[in-house]
C-alpha cells in the first residue's frame, strides 16, 4: 500500500477506535461491570454486547476482564476467574475488529470509593498524556526509549509500572501479518527502531499506548489503552 493511500488508513484506524469507545461507553450505561459477576461472565455479556449492538464478529487478541489481584497479571498471564467485589476494582481489555480493522480499547472500573483505587485509575490519564507528548516531542524516539519513560512516569506518581511492554502496532487485521520482525512491533525493552519508521513494505505504523500502573504493594493495578497519536 503506498502513501497516497495513508489517510484513508488513518481514518479506519480512528473509525474504528471511535466504535471500540461507543462500546465502551455502552457497557457503562448498562452498568455490566458490577459486584457478584465472575470475570468470565461478565467477557461473555460484553462479547454478546458487541455483536449485537456493533455487528462485532471477531476479535483480534483474546478477551480480558479482570479484577482484584488479577489486575496485576499481564496480557499472557493465567489467572483465576475471580468475582467482581465491592469496593473492587476491575480493567477490560477488548480488540474487536470493525470492517477489517482492528481497535485495541481497555478502560479500568472502580467500584466504591477507595481513594487508592480512584487515585490510580486517575493517573491513568495522566500518564498516557505524558508519554504522549514525550512521543510527540521526539521523532526519533525508540519502542525502547519510550517503554522506560512509562517506568519512569509511574514511579514519578508513586507507582510501579506493570506491562512487559508499553503499546504495539495497529491497523488492518490482522497487524501480526505485518512484515518485519515482532520485536520492532512492541514499545518495549529490545526496541531500537525509531517508532516512525515506515514499515518493510514503506507504511506509516500506527501505534497503540498501554498504560498498566500497580499499586506500590502488588496489591491491584489499572489499565487503559487507546492510540498513541491523537
Amino acid at each position: 500500500m503506498t502513501a497516497f493511500h495513508e489517510p484513508a488508513r488513518l481514518a479506519s484506524i480512528y473509525a474504528a477506535q471511535a466504535r471500540a469507545e461507543a462500546l465502551f461507553a455502552a457497557i457503562e450505561a448498562q452498568g455490566l461491570v458490577r459486584a457478584g459477576v465472575l470475570e468470565s461472565e461478565l467477557s461473555d455479556e460484553i462479547h454478546a454486547l458487541a455483536a449485537e449492538q456493533f455487528g462485532v464478529s471477531a476479535h483480534w487478541h483474546k478477551k480480558i476482564v479482570r479484577t482484584g489481584a488479577n489486575t496485576v497479571a499481564t496480557f499472557h498471564d493465567p489467572t483465576p476467574d475471580l468475582t467482581i467485589a465491592a469496593d473492587d476494582i476491575a480493567f477490560l481489555d477488548f480488540g474487536p475488529v470493525f470492517d477489517d480493522w482492528e481497535a485495541d480499547y481497555g478502560r479500568t472500573f472502580v467500584l466504591g470509593d477507595d481513594p487508592v483505587k480512584l487515585a490510580l485509575r486517575r493517573d491513568l490519564a495522566v500518564v498516557r498524556d505524558e508519554l504522549r507528548g514525550v512521543y510527540e516531542a521526539d521523532p526519533d524516539i525508540t519502542g525502547a526509549e519510550l517503554y522506560a519513560q512509562a517506568h519512569a512516569a509511574a514511579a514519578r506518581r508513586g507507582w510501579k509500572f506493570g506491562g512487559q511492554i508499553a503499546g504495539h502496532l495497529v491497523g488492518e487485521f490482522p497487524h501480526t501479518a505485518f512484515p518485519g520482525e515482532r520485536s520492532v512491533s512492541l514499545v518495549a525493552p529490545g526496541n531500537d527502531l525509531r517508532m516512525r519508521e515506515p514499515d518493510a513494505d514503506g507504511r506509516v505504523r500506527y501505534w497503540i499506548l498501554e498504560v498498566h500502573l500497580v499499586e506500590p504493594q502488588g496489591r491491584f493495578g489499572a489499565f487503559s489503552e487507546e492510540l498513541l497519536s491523537r
